[in-house]
């Protein structure tokens, strides 16, 4: 099992690991900063630092599968191409840095957490989501039309107002008997262990967003900087899809 070190800090770019397992599809390390691709947001990049001072460059992350492709709970840190001599020498036992991309990091957390407050703008049930380090988009279940300024106008303010952030944790019964908390229609919260990880946006009485999500997000939607509404697409006669990118 990997311990996932990002759920606890987004923060943390880097950490020592041991090797697990190496195969076809990449590398298992007993811990990891890296997020996998999951809940709409991509996979972290990187590298692998060898004792050597050698490196493996990560080109993406992925949740490993069992023999019947489900998921399971190690990570697998995926090589890009062109680095079979290397790969091949890594063995399980050996020791690592994994260090993160920091820059294409930090974009897909301030992607993410202005979905969040896309999610305060329209307050309809989303039944999509991809989010890119280039740019975010959310499908919302709905038939009304929307203004792309005024979402505009609305993140600015929001992002302007300084709200934090909080991880947070509600249990399995409070998320059963608060169902409006699940934002998604298309992807549920994991239940099962008793506790199902929570984001909150505002402080004290104010209550900007509060969902289950696993993704990773800054402290502050200071820290979102600029960012404008680029599209918004009709993309059934029930869905309107909104998309992000950088102003």
């Amino acid at each position: 099992m990997t311990q996932d070190l990002f759920r606890s800090d987004a923060y943390l770019r880097q950490c020592e690991a041991q090797v697990l397992a190496v195969g076809d599809e990449g590398v298992v390390l007993d811990r990891t900063v890296f997020y996998p691709l999951g809940g709409g947001q991509a996979g972290d990049a990187g590298l692998l630092q060898l004792a050597d001072g050698r490196s493996l460059a990560i080109a993406d992350t992925r949740k490993a599968r069992d023999a019947e492709g489900r998921p399971t709970a190690d990570i697998v840190h995926v090589p890009a191409p062109g680095q079979e001599a290397l790969l091949a020498a890594l063995q399980p036992g050996q020791r690592v840095t994994a260090q993160l991309d920091w820059e294409r990091r930090h974009r897909l957390m301030r992607f993410h957490t202005a979905t969040h407050l896309l999610c305060h703008l329209v307050p309809q049930p989303v039944n999509g989501c991809s989010i890119t380090p280039e740019h975010a988009r959310l499908d919302f279940h709905m038939t009304e039309p929307l203004d792309k300024d005024a979402l505009t106008a609305g993140l600015a303010r929001l992002v302007a107002q300084a709200h934090p952030l909080t991880v947070g944790a509600v249990t399995d019964a409070e998320l059963d008997a608060n169902p409006a908390l699940v934002k998604s229609m298309s992807v549920q919260p994991p239940r099962g262990s008793g506790s199902v990880r929570t984001i909150r946006i505002g402080a004290g009485d104010v209550l900007i967003d509060l969902q289950p999500c696993g993704g990773t997000h800054v402290a502050n939607t200071a820290e979102i900087g600029a960012l404008q509404v680029l599209k918004i697409e009709k993309k059934s006669a029930s869905s309107r899809r909104v998309v992000l990118g950088w102003a």
